[in-house]
């Protein structure tokens, strides 16, 4: 389990204006809440808050926050960002307690090269990247591990297929897909080539007949009824 540190200054005054004024001194508003406590309004600093939120997966990793002389363990559940800045508007907290599970995200790392990759030339495809947890905060894996050596072309690997820690409830559904070894980009050309080649031939087989309609437009060309070369003479 991952757990960093934070520090935090309460703060009793509310609202947009208030808010708005903290932002512009480099402080964001925060609030605490959960285990039957009254949510308890925070400031963050700005930069520190930044530079904590580049190297931890927010979600899934223990914050303690420090207030004064007091320590809350939390976990991040919101994060409100501006629509179209860089900027951080509001951060809510959940506080926790050891024994109280909690639903978390955490990511999930594919291990290893698939066989399929490394002597079939294909390609695999990561279609899951977090997985959905209830546990107790003190167990939060960092991230779960699945190995994928053994995967052939056309192989694939589901949530039912990931070794949790004891203690460890997975609310995914166990038939969704985690990965899967795709064929080779040559072999799919290869297997649709066949309706290609025989496009290719229905056009070729069609040709003869826009050849044969340019010559009967040639022939109504030198009808009686298409002005004759010369023809401006024959009164002469």
């Amino acid at each position: 389990m991952a757990t960093v540190n934070l520090d935090a200054e309460p703060r009793t005054d509310a609202g947009k204006g208030f808010a708005r004024k903290l932002r512009s001194q480099g402080q964001i508003p925060a609030v605490i809440y959960g285990h039957g406590r009254e949510p308890q309004p925070l400031s963050l600093n700005a930069r520190d808050l930044d530079k904590l939120l580049e190297h931890i997966v927010a979600e899934s990793t223990v914050i303690e926050v420090k207030i004064g002389d007091d320590t809350s363990k939390t976990l991040i559940r919101e994060i409100q960002r501006h629509p179209y800045r860089r900027q951080i508007l509001h951060v809510d907290f959940q506080a926790l307690v050891a024994g109280e599970k909690v639903i978390v995200n955490v990511p999930i790392v594919l291990m290893g090269i698939p066989e399929g990759v490394r002597l079939g030339g294909g390609v695999l495809d990561q279609t899951l990247r977090e997985l959905e947890i209830k546990v107790d905060p003190s167990d939060i894996p960092n991230h779960v591990e699945v190995d994928v050596t053994h995967l052939l072309v056309g192989g694939s690997l589901h949530v039912s297929d990931i070794s949790v820690p004891a203690g460890v409830e997975v609310l995914d559904d166990p038939e969704g897909s985690v990965c899967v070894c795709a064929a080779p980009r040559a072999v799919i050309e290869a297997v649709a080539a066949p309706e290609a080649v025989e496009g290719e031939a229905g056009a070729a087989a069609a040709e003869p007949e826009v050849i044969g309609r340019g010559k009967e437009d040639e022939d109504a060309a030198d009808s009686d009824d298409a002005p004759k070369k010369g023809g401006g003479d024959s009164k002469k």
